[in-house]
């Protein structure tokens, strides 16, 4: 007997077996994703705004999450004419995320934006009266996912900003002070040629600021809604294009900012006269100080003159907000 007498089962499934080859897409077009709605996404082109193409996820990514700022290929038809459908093929390595958990007991993170440079944290000084955990809740979410926080206070009419700044002056956050008459041009100047994402609970004015930075925003809103109904869910988020150059990426809907997800070296990597110091505490230092971790090496930085009262601080003040239970921001 030899080889040609070794009986082969037939392939039940077809005639030859499937290729694990793969086309490797050379001729793919670059996009960035600006919308997602029921199984379709928005792509800019090139990033341009007014070449808007919708496509669908290729086979070949399976479950690959997708979210808005994702810099994605595309092949298939990317005219961006009605009833056209090109697919996305990959997806490119993300640079920052914004990402939260449903709640602190909730295993699974969501990816809210991809690639942003800036998180532009919008919060009210009166009417509704500010709340600092959402604004350390937010800050430890930016600085754990590579983001540069910015703290927008609005309704500077209705109230002065100066002692909510200085809680967090220790933390070198930039500060822009908003009014409800008057244009956000400080603003508009630090959002130009980057890629902002902008969150903040109901009735703190993102909308109107929204509004402000992208007159057409109701406009551009229907444009990307992936589907053509011209809206997007409570949760979703959607990139619009500013006229000087850049998008901000409005996140609506964000109720809770669940911390699951982050470890307390993901906070301390971000202060860098802090993180080479925290290295010499014990494994699994929450780096709070006593009486939770009392031999955090920090204390001893900060004797040493390593550092200031005030940053170690703050530092500890995000890492606390960790830990307590998630505020409701409705």
């Amino acid at each position: 007997m030899d080889e040609s007498d070794v009986r082969i089962r037939p392939n039940r499934k077809g005639t030859r077996p499937r290729s694990k080859i793969r086309p490797e897409h050379s001729q793919a077009s670059p996009a960035m994703v600006v919308g997602v709605a029921k199984g379709r996404w928005t792509c800019a082109l090139n990033r341009d705004p007014k070449r808007l193409v919708t496509a669908m996820r290729a086979r070949e990514l399976g479950r690959t999450p997708v979210v808005v700022g994702d810099l994605v290929d595309l092949v298939g038809d990317t005219s961006g004419t009605p009833g056209s459908l090109a697919r996305i093929v990959r997806v490119a390595e993300r640079t920052s995320v914004l990402r939260r958990t449903a709640d602190d007991t909730d295993p699974f993170e969501r990816v809210v934006v991809a690639n942003a440079g800036k998180l532009i944290i919008v919060t009210a000084l009166a009417d509704p009266m500010p709340r600092t955990g959402f604004i350390d809740r937010a800050l430890v979410a930016a600085f754990a996912g590579g983001l540069s926080p910015v703290l927008c206070l609005t309704k500077s009419d209705l109230a002065a900003p100066d002692e909510l700044a200085a809680l967090y002056s220790e933390l070198q956050v930039p500060v822009v002070v908003t009014r409800s008459d008057t244009e956000p041009a400080e603003l508009r100047e630090l959002l130009i040629d980057d890629v902002s994402a902008m969150i903040g609970h109901s009735g703190v004015g993102k909308s109107t600021l929204v509004n402000r930075l992208v007159p057409d925003a109701g406009r551009a809103t229907a444009e990307v809604s992936g589907v053509g109904k011209g809206r997007h869910t409570s949760t979703s988020a959607v990139a619009l294009p500013l006229a000087g150059g850049g998008w901000v990426v409005d996140t609506p809907g964000i109720r809770s900012f669940g911390l699951a997800h982050i470890k307390p070296d993901d906070v301390v990597a971000a202060f860098p006269d802090l993180h080479a110091a925290a290295e010499e505490c014990p494994s699994n230092c929450g780096h709070l100080g006593p009486p939770e971790d009392p031999d955090c090496y920090l204390d001893r930085f900060l004797a040493e003159g390593g550092s200031s009262q005030g940053r170690l601080d703050s530092l500890r003040r995000l890492l606390q907000s960790r830990v307590r239970p998630d505020e409701k921001f409705e």
